[in-house]
């Protein structure tokens, strides 16, 4: 969970001197063993955080609230997570140890237990210490006016922030400074504003020997307010070699009475610290320094409005990649280009300073070859305060997992910069375009692809248009009726005229005719409305919800620049190693057949095990659907198929009887790659018996993985293809040599193999 998120947590009170049972019940002493499964449930999501936390007591670690999700349609929270605290790596004592317990709310309001993964990756203390729950408290905060967005600049001016959120240099320069020595920051230490605390640990900061930079702010999800600051030395980070990565810091919160307290202090200084000076020039100089940043670069800032001027420096972009990391890299890429003849990597140089970085290895390459039709182009790193601006390609592979696709250090937020990006990618994936794309909306990153991918359909990334929503729409998002009304003009329109209709209705309705934002989404609604993205393939990558970033909590904004490449291989490794163990058990399991229908049996030989239970799934809803022949031209006839007791969920479909050709009006096939149910309940009509071959995609069969070179074309240049058949050998031959290894009887017998297969390579003209 990141801080934006601490908005929206709950408060857990932890019990611990009793045994809580699942529905409130207190366990009896002499029973104090905990067992938790799938399927245990709970009156509460607290009465489940205070079980996982005693089990925890009992297991040896202590326990975290994680994720939570909520309703796209009212917004109420639907399921929750519950991690080990050593979960994720966002501190130092943080492992990314994957254990965690998930609860789904129920209609009946109980919640219930349905996954749990009891692997840790770090020893536990079976002390029988009783630790209380790591908690997070939800911030009481005053409802602030939505973010408007200025069009002229581009800056994000909260206009109704409290004013005591806001720096204000000029007050720190019209105002007579302290220049007698301050204290010592310490906890619960408060101030009227922000601009007090700054000036204090200014002054502490001239009187101790160095210098203060503004640092991150985090403001709650709920409203837009500034609910954190954090202050810290100059030495801070990596983004300038001056910089050394100084964790010395003072970070205030805002209080339910306006006050500003200081929740976190750290003088863990990494460097000499200078003579004290005048704390006055000192604070001069600060100011000064802020001054230049704005006066240098507006649209690299986020500013408040406080008195007509613009006083708050959020965060900093940077042109150029810094020299700490370049060389990293730099390193990095030898390293991996004589491990891997298909590693490619591109710099985008300017007056020989490092702007712009591309690379992806053989592997990402080749994936590209299979998987590279669908791909998220990831820039989470815009959205929050990343020391490092690191971009990603994902796509989705034949278990429907991500698959790495390319990654990216991007040195501006330019068209240049991005259009460079995308030029490098199609470089290294041998002039191979995407059908689609899904990144953000963003007038730079929409010219960049139009320019580099014409032919390709951008989709707009669903977790940027709900924030845009909810900064654009403000209040109307909290109000019942507008909600259900957007929702459905949205999400249920199944015709262009029907959207049109309700969107016309919508905006009547509301006024909202001079809602610029409304007009421009309206103009682009062919980027994010689900009808229209119905007919392009997106391998079912969901319209709405979140989509999970490849590099997850590996990659967060806390990463220093030396740990980046452990992160990022550690990444790799990760979703590499849950492939392989897919790519196992589609080999070596059979999933049950639920049906005596030859069309499972086929597909069950030919899918992936993710891909057939998507494919069985439609096939038993089939037998829930009734179609009747509603128009026949020629070869071509019409069905009307729809749930059997419902007639609202109605679909068209169109057969050809003389090349079994079918399509169908909720153009499931088009967008997943994957049959309806509405086209299986034709073709048991029709007595259908095997699915043609042009409806199993490759790319979700068991054989679509790297091993296998599909086609020549698909590789691009001899160059190219070269590589990528070494990499593919070399693959196949670590897995060869470790099953050949594994006994004297098997190592004989492989050897036999290798010299025979070798003979008759050779003898191949």
């Amino acid at each position: 969970m990141n801080r934006q998120d601490l908005g929206s947590t709950m408060t857990v009170r932890a019990k611990p001197l009793a045994m809580l049972k699942p529905n409130g019940q207190r366990e009896d002493d002499g029973d104090s063993s905990i067992k938790l499964y799938v399927g245990l449930e709970f009156d509460s999501a607290e009465a489940a955080m205070s079980l996982y936390t005693l089990y925890g007591i009992q297991n040896g670690f202590t326990v975290r609230i994680g994720q939570l999700y909520r309703s796209r349609t009212d917004g109420s929270v639907t399921s929750r997570r519950y991690v080990c605290s050593k979960e994720g790596f966002q501190t130092n004592m943080r492992t990314g140890c994957p254990a965690f317990i998930k609860v789904n709310k129920l209609d009946s309001g109980k919640w219930e237990l349905v996954t749990i993964k009891t692997e840790h990756n770090h020893d536990l203390d079976i002390s029988g210490e009783v630790r209380s729950p790591i908690t997070q408290r939800k911030a009481t905060l005053t409802p602030k006016s939505a973010p408007v967005v200025s069009s002229r600049t581009g800056i994000r001016s909260f206009e109704d922030d409290d004013p005591s959120s806001a720096i204000d240099l000029k007050r720190l320069k019209r105002e007579e400074l302290e220049t007698e020595p301050v204290g010592e920051p310490y906890k619960d230490l408060y101030f009227t504003c922000a601009t007090d605390a700054y000036k204090f640990y200014l002054t502490y900061a001239a009187n101790t020997g160095f210098k203060v930079r503004i640092g991150q702010l985090f403001r709650s999800k709920n409203d837009g307010s500034i609910t954190s600051r954090r202050f810290v030395c100059s030495k801070e980070g990596y983004q300038h070699p001056s910089r050394l990565g100084c964790g010395a810091f003072m970070r205030i919160q805002r209080h339910e009475s306006g006050k500003w307290v200081v929740d976190r202090f750290s003088n863990d200084h990494n460097h000499e610290l200078d003579s004290p000076e005048d704390p006055s020039q000192k604070i001069a100089s600060a100011a000064k320094s802020l001054k230049e940043e704005i006066s240098s670069g507006l649209e690299s800032l986020d500013l408040v409005e406080t008195n007509g001027g613009l006083s708050l420096v959020v965060r900093e972009r940077r042109s150029g990649i810094e020299s700490q990391l370049y060389d990293i890299l730099l390193k990095y890429f030898q390293i991996r280009q004589a491990e891997d003849t298909g590693f490619f990597n591109a710099l985008e140089v300017d007056n020989g300073r490092c702007m712009s970085v591309f690379w992806a290895d053989g592997r990402s390459r080749f994936a590209c070859t299979q998987f590279g039709d669908a791909i998220v182009f990831d820039t989470s790193y815009r959205r929050g305060s990343y020391s490092i601006p690191f971009a990603s390609f994902f796509g989705v592979n034949h278990h429907r997992q991500p698959v790495l696709l390319g990654c990216a250090l991007i040195s501006d937020e330019s068209e240049d910069s991005f259009t460079w990006v995308f030029q490098a990618w199609v470089r290294a994936m041998s002039g191979r375009c995407p059908v689609s794309i899904i990144a953000d909306q963003d007038k730079p990153i929409q010219n960049s692809i139009a320019r580099v991918f014409p032919g390709t359909h951008h989709r707009f990334s669903p977790s940027q248009i709900l924030a845009k929503e909810n900064e654009n729409l403000g209040a109307l998002r909290s109000m019942d009726e507008f909600k259900f009304e957007y929702e459905t003009c949205i999400s249920q329109s199944q015709t262009a005229s029907e959207f049109d209709s309700a969107w016309s209705v919508l905006v009547n309705n509301y006024n909202l005719q001079e809602n610029t934002w409304l007009k421009e989404m309206y103009k682009m609604r062919k980027s994010w409305v689900p009808f229209y993205l119905q007919g392009t393939f997106f391998a079912g990558i969901p319209v709405e919800g979140n989509i999970k970033s490849y590099f997850g909590t590996f990659i967060t904004p806390q990463v220093a620049v030396h740990e980046f490449i452990t992160r990022y291989e550690k990444a790799i490794e990760h979703h590499r190693e849950e492939e392989r163990k897919e790519d196992f058990n589609s080999c070596n399991l059979q999933p049950v057949l639920h049906t005596k229908d030859p069309l499972e049996e086929q597909c069950r030989k030919l899918y992936t095990i993710a891909m057939f239970k998507i494919f069985q799934k439609e096939l038993l809803e089939s037998y829930s659907y009734v179609g009747i022949k509603i128009n026949i031209e020629g070869a071509i006839s019409r069905y009307l198929v729809q749930r059997c007791g419902n007639g609202d969920e109605r679909n068209t479909v169109a057969f050809n009887a003389s090349n079994l050709n079918v399509s169908c009006s909720c153009r499931m096939f088009e967008f997943e790659g994957i049959l309806c149910r509405h086209a299986l309940k034709v073709f048991q009509i029709m007595n259908i018996r095997e699915i043609p071959s042009r409806y199993i995609l490759h790319r979700w069969t068991k054989n679509a993985k790297y091993g296998n070179l599909r086609d020549v074309d698909s590789a691009g240049g001899s160059q190219d293809l070269k590589a990528l058949m070494v990499w593919s050998l070399r693959e196949e031959a670590h897995s060869y040599i470790d099953a050949g290894s594994a006994s004297l009887e098997r190592y004989k017998l492989a050897f036999e193999i290798l010299q025979e297969g070798r003979r008759n390579v050779c003898w191949q003209n």
